[in-house]
């Protein structure tokens, strides 16, 4: 474990120093939220400088920066701050070449007098040069440009690299509406234009990227940097991840290291993924030239119920002669959920010294507890090996917040000059930064012999050692040899050998210890040829089984710098062999079989861009006068092929027992048919593969199957290959949705004849979404989708086109040819998509099956839509939307009109990017329908006159007939309440009196 530090570390860096320090090597650790003795800065970083050696873990901050924030007079109000070192997060970012050292604070923030009130965070870096005797800063996005829309949120130093020639390299993401950006200086050129007194500062020479268009905001470039040599060695050019650009998809520049010019970019795969959050440069497949690894931390992949996990993923972008392939070469996908595997790629050097290099890849949120773990990956001739060979992780109990082990890694540096590079990985949760040394690698092999193989009990060539007794015996002997760079002359090894490993015991022994056991020390010479030793055993039962078991002694010295040597992971340090009795197989006891073999497959053919799930059955016969000792079937697969599993519990399958092995690169599978394999058994089976790996430079690929055994007369059957043919096939779907599915006129309020000014002026807005997907198995590199909608009937117009989206060059006529003003764009309602997938069975014909009369093209004058669609991976979509008007004034009177419009989409596949093509490129036609309905029924018309006046006329002749019904009831002859009108006079003055 090496130093420390109170609040490390931010990044790592590993770099041998001159005097006037004492060790030649010592280590760089960056702690961004150390405090420092700058005056009035809370938390602003520093870098601590740690010697190297054994036991160590005292460290010195380096003092880049002894000021504060510094104020400036701007002739208004007297001093007033300008820069802001507080929560800089300098040491975030720490790089060294030779004697200079590059340390840098991406949080930094300063502000102008345009704008008192606002907080820039350009960031800016230190360079220490010739051994600590001189500090300039270099802050190239502290200048005119700031805010936003400039430099001012460039944060200058996120990411930073040294070329071999120590060339200063920079990325700053935030400029230009995060646009991004990559900025490059010599070490001298940052020298010459430093002056303390000055905040801005122009450094002549400099090489920076512009701002481009502003469909590129938001994409970070420079979120990580490297340098690559290209083609000539001499070349240095940069590397450059761009994670958010590409509609999310995130890819990696490459940039030519004289002009900043782009040579390369490389794509990621998924939407989101963060491809190009890490990048790395180092030489993994020994050809001499530099190879590209991408980390993208949040990829997201499926698992076999059907979940999307994030698990991240790293890609491998191999160096060729003539350039870089536009394909990863090969991709290493993470193990543990949400462990963000990728974030962090470090070049280890050449760790197991077989002549190719190593890298690390850091999953900093990893393990069970999310304290993070590192992967080592060895590097082979064809790139990166696809099983990691060590997982490291940090050795503390789990704490309540993560502790980010593997968030900065350094390697390919050797620290105690052992011969080994070592590693330095940072966690920064806990404030620890730890070295893993390199302990020695020994390449060891063993054999073992057992003569004769096959035996008859009844020779009993041996006598007991003290007694009379005669026994069956057995010679063995076994030979090991061990080499390794760096380690001692002898090499220790403890051997042990077990007679009948799980099997019954007792069966077998050794002669020399009468046990079943014998485990012996042996010292062998490093490079030497084969030490061996011979001894026999004797039988009690047959048949025997010998097992040897090797490893190194544990009890042997370490070596000059403590360290005990270790066996290479590949190493087969335990091995087996069986001796078997013979059977009864005729008058010379000798066996001989007649193997033969019969494959079949469900499939003739694989899919380029498929996973290729295959089933292979065999029907496996021995027709031969004796049994097949240790019959086995192999199977060879080809390069573009893995192995599943067996194909258990159906028909009469034997249960077969088979094992996975990889020998160079040789794969096969080994399945065991008995022991013996009996004269007359026919056995049947079968195997489940994947395909993968498929490349379009092979038409066919090829399984070959085998049935060896250890019998010395014909001992294998004839080679069987399956054949599977190589194809490119595609399956394109297509859905499409009207929205509104039906437009109702008349429109209540809506006056004819006025001039149309906005769009609202013309009618209702109609949506169309149109969209296809790539079914697969295989990719589509280019298509032309074509749209055709009816735009007039009759000579009156129906449709007015307002815009379209589509992530595609399309060209079409003229949208929106009166100029008309338009409502703000809109954008995708979230669940349309799911909408119309819900309805795409339906929306074909919406409406269609209520008009007597569907308007579609070519009846009427039509508005053509033409679009490139580039590359289509599978399961990849792309989604067209037509906005438009239906003219209101055209459809304001029922007769004569159309009563749905139809508008028809074809897509044409004309390119797929493999060597072999299909015989016939896919397409798919369809069609989106918009229905037209009026407030009216068809059947309703005005009430006419005469039903009116009948009406009248009806309701007074009831009248008068009711009357007269009442005249004859008496109704009009009731007496009056006070009787006749002399009554009433009477009664007036006796009234009035009473009153």
């Amino acid at each position: 474990e090496g130093p420390s530090p109170a609040e490390g570390p931010g990044a790592i860096y590993s770099q041998p120093f001159p005097p006037p320090f004492r060790s030649s090597i010592s280590i760089l650790v960056g702690a961004p939220k150390a405090n420092t003795s700058q005056p009035n800065v809370t938390q602003g970083g520093a870098v601590y400088y740690c010697p190297w050696h054994r036991g160590n873990t005292s460290c010195t901050p380096i003092e880049f920066d002894q000021t504060g924030s510094r104020p400036h007079d701007f002739g208004l109000d007297g001093l007033v701050p300008v820069e802001f070192k507080s929560l800089q997060w300098f040491g975030a970012t720490v790089r060294s070449h030779g004697s200079s050292i590059l340390a840098c604070a991406p949080l930094y923030s300063w502000r102008t007098i345009k704008e008192e009130s606002s907080r820039d965070p350009v960031g800016t870096c230190y360079l220490s040069v010739s051994n600590f005797t001189k500090f300039v800063e270099y802050s190239p996005c502290r200048t005119d440009l700031d805010s936003e829309a400039g430099q001012g949120y460039c944060q200058g130093g996120f990411s930073a690299e040294f070329t071999k020639t120590g060339r200063v390299l920079l990325g700053g993401p935030g400029s230009f509406f995060w646009q991004g950006q990559v900025i490059s200086a010599t070490q001298e050129q940052i020298k010459e234009a430093y002056y303390p007194e000055y905040f801005i500062l122009a450094t002549q020479g400099q090489l920076e990227t512009r701002q481009a268009a502003p469909i590129y905001d938001d994409s970070y470039l420079g979120y990580s940097v490297a340098v690559i040599p290209l083609k000539v060695p001499t070349m240095l050019d940069f590397v450059a991840g761009v994670p958010k650009g590409n509609l999310t998809y995130g890819y990696v520049t490459v940039l030519n290291g004289t002009d900043m010019r782009s040579l390369y970019n490389f794509s990621g795969e998924q939407m989101a993924a963060y491809f190009g959050y890490a990048v790395a440069a180092a030489d993994v497949n020994g050809d001499g030239l530099d190879d590209l690894l991408v980390g993208a931390p949040l990829f997201m992949e499926k698992t076999e119920d059907g979940r999307v996990q994030e698990v991240g993923r790293v890609y491998v972008y191999l160096q060729q002669p003539h350039g870089m392939e536009p394909n990863a070469s090969m991709v290493l996908t993470g193990e543990k959920e949400f462990g963000r595997f990728g974030s962090t790629l470090a070049p280890l050097g050449d760790l197991n010294q077989d002549g190719y290099n190593d890298v690390a890849i850091g999953a900093p949120f990893g393990g069970d507890a999310q304290q993070g773990l590192v992967y080592v990956y060895n590097g082979q001739a064809g790139g990166v090996k696809a099983q990691h060979s060590q997982v490291l992780q940090g050795h503390w109990p789990p704490g309540s917040s993560p502790d980010f082990f593997g968030f900065a890694l350094r390697g390919a540096k050797d620290l105690e000059g052992n011969g080994y590079p070592d590693l330095i990985v940072g966690a920064f949760g806990v404030d620890t930064a730890l070295v893993y040394r390199g302990r020695p690698i020994v390449y060891a092999s063993a054999s073992l012999s057992i003569f004769p193989a096959m035996f008859n009990p009844e020779e009993r060539s041996c006598t007991l050692e003290g007694t009379d007794t005669h026994v069956a015996c057995i010679n063995l002997s076994f030979c090991l040899n061990a080499s390794g760079k760096h380690v001692p002359d002898s090499i220790g090894f403890t051997v042990g050998q077990h007679l009948d490993h799980l099997k019954q015991k007792e069966r077998a022994l050794f002669l020399q210890s009468h046990k079943p056991t014998l485990n012996q020390t042996i010292q062998v010479h490093n490079g030497a040829l084969d030490k061996c030793r011979e001894m026999k055993i004797y039988l009690q039962l047959s048949p025997i089984h010998l097992e040897l078991g090797f490893s190194l002694d544990s009890r042997a010295p370490a070596d000059a710098y403590g360290l005990q040597p270790i066996l290479n992971h590949l190493t087969k340090n335990r091995i087996e062999q069986k001796a078997q009795i013979q059977l009864d197989c005729g008058e010379d006891n000798i066996c001989v079989p007649d193997l033969q073999l019969e494959v079949s497959g469900e499939h003739s053919v694989v899919y380029l861009g498929d996973k290729n799930a295959l089933n292979l059955t065999f029907n496996a016969y021995n027709r031969g006068e004796g049994g097949a000792y240790e019959a086995e079937l192999y199977v060879t697969l080809p390069v573009e092929a893995d192995y599943s599993g067996v194909i258990r519990n159906q028909g009469n399958f034997t249960n077969l027992s088979c094992a996975y092995e990889s020998v160079n690169r040789t794969r096969t599978v080994i399945c065991d048919l008995g022991n013996p394999m009996k004269a007359g058994t026919s056995l049947s089976g079968g195997l489940r593969f994947t395909v993968p790996h498929l490349r379009d430079n092979k038409q066919n690929i090829q399984f070959e199957f085998q049935i060896q055994s250890k019998n010395q007369n014909n001992s294998r059957s004839e080679v069987v290959a399956f054949s599977l043919r190589v194809e490119a096939a595609a399956r394109v779907s297509s859905h499409g949705v009207s929205k509104p599915e039906s437009v109702s006129f008349p429109i209540s309020g809506w006056k004819p004849g006025r001039k149309p000014v906005k769009e609202q002026d013309v009618g209702p807005e109609v949506q169309h979404v149109y969209e296809l997907v790539n079914e697969g198995p295989s990719a589509i590199s280019h298509g032309v989708l074509e749209l055709s909608c009816p735009m007039s009937f009759q000579g009156k117009p129906v449709m007015y086109v307002t815009r379209y989206s589509v992530p595609a060059n399309c060209s079409s006529q003229p949208v929106n040819p009166l100029k008309l003003q338009l409502e703000q764009s809109p954008t995708a309602s979230p669940g349309l998509e799911q909408h119309y997938l819900q309805r795409r069975d339906t929306a074909r014909s919406s409406g269609a099956s209520r008009s007597h009369h569907t308007l579609k093209c070519p009846e009427a004058e039509c508005f053509q839509l033409s679009c490139q669609v580039g590359a289509l991976q599978r399961q990849q979509r792309v989604s067209l939307r037509l906005y438009f008007r239906m003219w209101a004034k055209t459809f304001q009177q029922k007769e004569n009109q159309p009563q749905a419009l139809q508008c028809e989409v074809r897509y044409q596949v004309d390119r797929m990017p493999y060597k072999i093509q299909p015989q016939e490129y896919p397409s798919e036609h369809w069609q989106v329908t918009t229905a037209i309905q009026w407030a009216k029924p068809e059947s309703s018309q005005g009430v006419p006159l005469w039903i009116i006046i009948l009406a009248i006329l009806l309701g007074l002749l009831l009248l008068a007939l009711l009357i007269y019904v009442l005249y004859k009831l008496g109704f009009f002859k009731r007496s009056l309440p006070y009787g006749t009108a002399m009554e009433k006079a009477q009664l007036k003055p006796q009234a009035a009196s009473e009153a």
